[in-house]
């Protein structure tokens, strides 16, 4: 039986884990945010695959500066699962931005945020029936919760836009993308058990690969548009830094850390940051339906994690 003080330390790991979990989390999807406010600021400087692959491209070669040894000694450990890798990078990420940035053509802003609260939805339900990780009553009300907290931010209040809904091909294909970012989440529990840094270069090397056939028709169709300005510069590598780098990384280790369904969570921070940072970079309007919001998304996930766990798990 092990002594009150060692259970006393163990427990006191657990929540400094579970906080780190949370800083990383809250960070990744402030970054993400933060991609939201770059891809509108992109048109006239960079086209969509471009982006993209310039984007895994500047990961690599900052990876391979910073990492390359840790690379160098963990990558024969990668190779027995080489499906599953160029599965998560070309799914997780080249097919998921491609997809997004092709259904802005079809499809509203509004709609745009609504499919992708759905992901902690379809997180919840691919874990059970992969892993079958339980699932309360209580994450289901905070996931409910933060869901509500994204339909009020991405309506601005006005919920009487909803009955105007229409599905159309921009909605079929943010619905694939959503489905690929869960299954992608998901599916980070069965990762190589290499170091994150070495999984994370694997993936990006999926991804910028997997770009590269989508740049040739972007080419092809005389769409592509490279930078040419400080602008495009800058946005290149802010979205190449920040969003694919530093938050992709702080996402595994918060999957890892707390679970794919409560990590899932945090994704609906992202429309909520997202508004913050329009009201400071592009002058938005940050209201009450907006502050209410916040609350709601925020205590969704309060609710889920402290009341939504078995009481030996909140301990």
């Amino acid at each position: 039986m092990s002594s009150p003080a060692l259970t006393s330390s163990r427990i006191g790991r657990l929540r400094g884990l579970e906080r780190n979990a949370y800083l990383l989390l809250t960070l990744t999807a402030l970054m993400w945010a933060g991609n939201a406010v770059a891809s509108r600021l992109a048109p006239g400087e960079l086209s969509p695959m471009v982006i993209t692959t310039l984007r895994w491209a500047l990961v690599l070669a900052v990876l391979s500066v910073t990492s390359r040894r840790t690379i160098a000694a963990e990558w024969r450990q990668v190779l027995p699962q080489w499906p599953l890798v160029l599965a998560l990078g070309g799914l997780g990420y080249t097919a998921f931005n491609a997809l997004f940035y092709a259904a802005g053509h079809y499809t509203s802003a509004v709609n745009i945020t609504l499919f992708q609260a759905s992901i902690p939805i379809v997180v919840l339900i691919g874990s059970f029936l992969a892993y079958r990780t339980p699932i309360s009553a209580m994450q289901v009300v905070g996931v409910g919760t933060t869901v509500l907290g994204v339909v009020l931010a991405s309506t601005h209040g006005d919920l009487s836009v909803l009955r105007t809904f229409a599905f159309n091909i921009g909605d079929g294909l943010l619905l694939i993308a959503c489905v690929l970012y869960a299954g992608y989440t998901v599916a980070l529990a069965a990762r190589p058990k290499v170091s994150g840094v070495t999984l994370f270069a694997a993936m990006a090397a999926a991804a910028f690969l997997t770009s590269l056939p989508l740049l040739a028709f972007e080419v092809a169709q005389g769409a592509a548009l490279w930078p040419a300005s400080l602008n495009g510069v800058l946005l290149v590598a802010y979205i190449g830094l920040f969003p694919s780098l530093l938050s992709q990384l702080f996402f595994m280790r918060g999957v890892e850390l707390i679970g794919a369904n409560r990590a899932g969570l945090f994704i609906n921070l992202v429309p909520i940051f997202g508004a913050l940072l329009g009201v400071l970079l592009l002058g938005e309007r940050f209201g009450l339906v907006e502050a209410l919001a916040l609350v709601l998304v925020l205590g969704g996930i309060y609710v889920a994690e402290r009341l939504g766990r078995p009481r030996r798990a909140r301990t």
